[in-house]
C-alpha cells in the first residue's frame, strides 16, 4: 500500500481517537443521545463506574502514539477491544448511531491489515 495513504489513515484515525478520548474527559462536544432507554442506562453505569474514564485514557494515549508514529501496531491491538465494544454497543443498543461503531471498527481493521507483517512473529506457532 502507498506510504502516503498509510500515513493519512494513521493520522485520521489518531486524530479521531484523540478527539473522542478528550471529549470523554472534558465534554467539549455533546455526544449523540442514546436512542433507547437500555442504551442510556448502560452508558450511565459505564460513566458512574469510571469505565468511560479508563476508555478515554486508553484512547488519548493511543491517539497520541498514532500521531507520533510510536507503537502503532501495538495501539491497533489495544484499540481493537475499544472498537469492538463500540461497534457492539451501537449495533445492539443504539442502532440510530450505528455508523460511529462501524467507522471505528473499519478503520481499526484497516490499520491492522496495514501492519499485518508486524504480527507474523506474534502469531507464529510455538
Amino acid at each position: 500500500m502507498n506510504p502516503k495513504v498509510i500515513l493519512g489513515v494513521r493520522i485520521v484515525f489518531g486524530l479521531a481517537i484523540l478527539f473522542f478520548g478528550c471529549n470523554k474527559l472534558f465534554y467539549f462536544m455533546d455526544p449523540p443521545a442514546p436512542s433507547t432507554k437500555i442504551a442510556s442506562s448502560f452508558l450511565k453505569v459505564l460513566i458512574s463506574s469510571k469505565t468511560m474514564m479508563l476508555v478515554a485514557i486508553v484512547e488519548i494515549c493511543s491517539g497520541i502514539a498514532l500521531l507520533a508514529n510510536r507503537f502503532a501496531p501495538l495501539m491497533m491491538v489495544v484499540l481493537m477491544s475499544v472498537s469492538v465494544n463500540a461497534f457492539l454497543y451501537h449495533i445492539k443498543l443504539d442502532i440510530k448511531n450505528w455508523y460511529i461503531g462501524v467507522a471505528f471498527l473499519g478503520l481499526n481493521i484497516l490499520m491492522l491489515y496495514i501492519y499485518k507483517d508486524r504480527y507474523k512473529e506474534l502469531l507464529k506457532p510455538q
